[in-house]
């Protein structure tokens, strides 16, 4: 692997971050949990890049802490060679996820310049932005493909005026065999990722967890990791694999939605409903608690409460 040119010249920083790890302020997941090591998160680096760091304070993590947008956050965002990495762990395929890093690639600009510059007679430098999003969903897609900003304008006539480009790697076991080959973390939580689905369709999902957490501590698979965060890992893959079950519920609401709205096929893929429409159709579900609504749709819990009341009453 051919190995990048180091540029030594760093940028200035306006405010200090901290890794991820030091302060989980909300529902975690595996992969970033993962990821937010630094030699993990530099052997990652490595994979994607083609390239062979070996030391990984040459990483400068710039990941938001506190940055939120209608509940969003971004997984893991670092700076290396002066460009600038944002890496977003999906377990579900999300075609807005290109509008998502736009937000967040705004806040880590905001961040990293000083606002008096912009309006000095020097250009402002800033760090050439690149947007890796790893999927391990149950939905099938290719090894590698692209999602562009440019897909949700509308009436686009001509060239788009502006555009960012997220590159979507399918991580699931079985899929980028050269990139699991340089990352082995990834490898590895890909097959420990793997036998929870693959007992979740036997047995309840704790059982799976559990199963899998100690199947892969015997066999060596994230051994350390495992063993070290038991709890924290069989509590966060629990929630997220319940997390994808819910989502997949939320986007066949949507499809029927659509289908009774009158869409086309073509029409249905790519439709997001506004967010009481879909909280309406959650209700009818009767699989969804009103927290759960209300954190999905971004509706405040008391509108949901609302909403559920009048839908009652309709059915009466």
């Amino acid at each position: 692997m051919a190995k990048h040119k180091r540029n030594h010249n760093k940028l200035s920083r306006n405010s200090a971050v901290n890794m991820p790890a030091t302060n989980r302020n909300y529902k975690d997941t595996i992969f970033r949990m993962l990821f937010s090591d630094r030699k993990n998160l530099l052997s990652l680096y490595n994979a994607v890049n083609q390239s062979n760091y070996n030391n990984p304070d040459d990483l400068e993590i710039v990941t938001l802490e506190n940055a939120i947008y209608m509940g969003m956050k971004n997984d893991l965002a670092f700076i290396m060679d002066t460009n600038l990495y944002l890496y977003e762990h999906q377990s579900t395929y999300n075609p807005n996820m290109p509008l998502r890093d736009l937000f967040y690639i705004c806040s880590e600009y905001q961040k990293l310049v000083n606002k008096k510059s912009l309006y000095s007679s020097t250009l402002q430098k800033i760090p050439a932005p690149n947007f890796i999003e790893f999927y391990n969903g149950s939905t099938a897609v290719p090894d590698c493909a692209e999602l562009r900003l440019s897909s949700a304008f509308e009436h686009l006539s001509d060239e788009p005026k502006l555009e960012l480009i997220v590159t979507v790697l399918n991580v699931n076991e079985g899929h980028n065999a050269e990139l699991m080959q340089h990352c082995n973390t990834l490898n590895e939580y890909a097959q420990y990722v793997a036998r929870v689905r693959h007992y979740a369709a036997d047995m309840s999902l704790d059982q799976a967890v559990e199963r899998a957490v100690d199947e892969c501590v015997r066999e060596g698979i994230l051994a350390e990791f495992l063993t070290r965060n038991r709890n924290e890992v069989i509590s966060m893959s629990i929630f997220e694999y319940d997390k994808e079950l819910e989502e997949k519920k939320l986007r066949k609401a949507e499809y029927e939605a659509g289908h009774e709205a009158g869409f086309s096929e073509g029409e249905k893929h790519g439709i997001e409903l506004n967010s009481i429409e879909t909280a309406r159709r959650m209700l009818q579900l009767q699989e969804f608690s009103l927290e759960k609504i209300a954190a999905i749709t971004g509706l405040p819990f008391d509108e949901v409460k609302k909403l559920q009341a009048n839908e009652a009453r309709s059915d009466s």
